[in-house]
């Protein structure tokens, strides 16, 4: 009988542990308005949602991850019935409807939905197995995975949550990218995307009032901002503006741990969670936030070596999933945060407070590390039998 043995790869966990930390520095700096006599509340309750997080990690760590294949279409099914919930009975806060308050606490059913979806998506690009699909079953294919992801699109996109919306988007198009899917299919794709985009930039120079439609206000109002921050520094463009302001006031080292004056002083909404590179940018300066992004950029690119060294297709299509969610989450926040992309509400991985999009995120990485240890479990037995 064969003895199980597990080839566990701990860099992603150091840097797992780094994230941790600075999450719980930055946190402390950023929520200093909002816990007044309690300096320590969010950052107590990040710690316990890290510690709940990384149970339920370890459990998806030592999970075999085949054995979601036969779960899949139920786990997208109750995702998607959890989203209609929150259409229903769902908390308002902020202008928006995205939480289930379950009485203890509070989920936030488009975090867990993603996970859902990329094994959803997983097992049926894994059915097509890795050779070049024609362009009939290619188109085929695309239909399904278009058809499966528009579905908790639309729910997220009413709550309203658009950054969540173009979250489930992003793994779609990005596992279809990698997949057997033929190139005459992807190039149009492409083509349609940059088109789409390219058609709102002009129905916005010339067509202003029918841009303003597609739109609710609340979502123009941040466009106006985000366009225009300085213009609409009072009010549409304040948070951009004074994040902007604080990151550039952060120059090489920063100002230091709690001394970010930004910050400090209140002038930026939501610093502990959506803003949260505002703290990093403004305290420990451009240093501090490079070791960030670099961080990020070795935690994808064990995430990429893990998928290019297993033999498990289903498993390969798990961390491009991950990859592309992650890549998505990661470049959005931190571009909105600098004005080169609009707000949309995206948090930074790992680092804002919240505890559903922690919990998913360290979920992801779990099913990551369960692909890697089977995969370096199998090499191995394979080489002692080659041995023997």
């Amino acid at each position: 009988m064969q003895q199980k043995k597990y080839n566990l790869d701990y860099s992603i966990i150091i840097i797992l542990f780094l994230l941790f930390l600075i999450s719980l520095i930055a946190i402390y700096s950023g929520s200093g308005q909002y816990a007044q006599s309690q300096p320590f509340y969010f950052v107590i309750r990040q710690a316990v949602w890290y510690v709940f997080g990384i149970l339920i990690m370890l459990a998806v760590i030592f999970f075999d991850y085949e054995l979601l294949k036969h779960q899949a279409f139920r786990l997208y099914a109750i995702g998607t019935f959890l989203l209609i919930c929150v259409h229903f009975f769902g908390v308002f806060r902020n202008g928006s409807q995205r939480w289930l308050n379950l009485g203890f606490f509070e989920v936030q059913p488009s975090e867990f939905i993603k996970i859902f979806l990329i094994i959803y998506l997983a097992v049926l690009l894994e059915r097509h197995g890795n050779r070049k699909l024609s362009l009939k079953m290619s188109i085929q294919l695309t239909a399904k995975i278009m058809a499966i992801t528009l579905i908790p699109f639309v729910f997220i996109f009413l709550q309203p949550d658009l950054g969540s919306a173009l979250t489930i988007f992003a793994i779609a198009f990005t596992m279809i990218i990698v997949s057997s899917i033929s190139i005459k299919v992807i190039l149009p794709i492409l083509f349609s995307m940059a088109a789409s985009v390219a058609g709102l930039i002009f129905i916005y120079a010339y067509y202003f009032d029918a841009f303003s439609r597609l739109f609710q206000s609340h979502q123009m109002e941040r466009i106006y901002g985000w366009l225009n921050p300085s213009e609409y520094a009072s009010d549409y463009g304040y948070q951009l503006q004074q994040a902007i302001m604080g990151i550039g006031s952060g120059q090489l080292s920063g100002a230091g741990f709690n001394q970010g004056l930004q910050i400090q002083n209140g002038k930026v909404p939501e610093a502990h969670t959506d803003f949260i590179f505002t703290v990093i940018g403004e305290e420990y300066g451009f240093i501090g936030a490079s070791i960030l992004i670099l961080l990020y950029f070795l935690l994808l690119y064990r995430i990429t070596k893990v998928a290019y060294e297993t033999n498990n297709l289903f498993g390969v299509y798990l961390c491009v999933g991950v990859i592309g969610i992650l890549a998505f989450q990661v470049f959005q926040n931190i571009a909105m945060t600098i004005g080169l992309m609009p707000i949309t509400g995206i948090t930074l991985p790992f680092i804002s407070y919240g505890g559903s999009s922690l919990i998913t995120n360290l979920m992801m990485v779990g099913l990551v590390i369960s692909v890697q240890i089977r995969s370096s479990r199998d090499d191995l037995f394979r080489k002692k039998a080659i041995s023997d």
